[in-house]
């Protein structure tokens, strides 16, 4: 198979993906928490690096879309692991974020204050046992061995 195509594939792949929680955020309602956001960055970053490898032809640019892949599945690996409370995650996305005992009367009944708080370390989807960013985490994966068998030096 063209490795160059396997790099488009590749690229092609995180931009479904960011077009997919484009799509579960806008279309079916699921707003994202701050981790999810986190999820996204690397992905742009592999769709900017696929753009630049079809307008310059260097596949060698292949290794930071691997990078990048490999960065949005350890974050997801890291998200689903906070939702199945295998380990803690950050204090200002997670159950523990918020101590009502702690904030004063004007801080509860403050106007400014989000509608809904959207907690990392609880599963709103799921299919099949894996939550969306355990989801991430396989189709990441999976896109970094295609950047991974893209960039190597040999033809095809």
């Amino acid at each position: 198979m063209n490795r160059t195509f396997l790099l488009a594939v590749a690229a092609l792949g995180s931009l479904a993906m960011l077009l997919g929680a484009y799509g579960f955020q806008h279309i079916g309602g699921l707003a994202p928490c701050k981790m999810c956001l986190w999820q996204r960055w690397p992905h742009a970053v592999a769709v900017g690096i696929g753009l630049l490898i079809a307008l310059t032809g260097e596949r060698s640019l292949g290794w930071f879309g691997a990078l990048a892949a490999a960065t949005t599945g350890a974050i997801g690996v890291y998200h689903a692991g906070v939702e199945w409370r295998w380990w803690e995650g950050p204090s200002s996305c997670t159950g523990s974020g918020t101590d009502l005992g702690a904030m004063s009367g004007a801080d509860l009944l403050a106007m400014d204050t989000p509608v809904a708080l959207v907690l990392c370390d609880e599963i709103v989807w799921q299919f099949l046992g894996l939550s969306m960013a355990g989801w991430n985490a396989v189709i990441s994966f999976g896109l970094a061995a295609l950047w991974i068998i893209g960039s190597q030096r040999r033809s095809s």
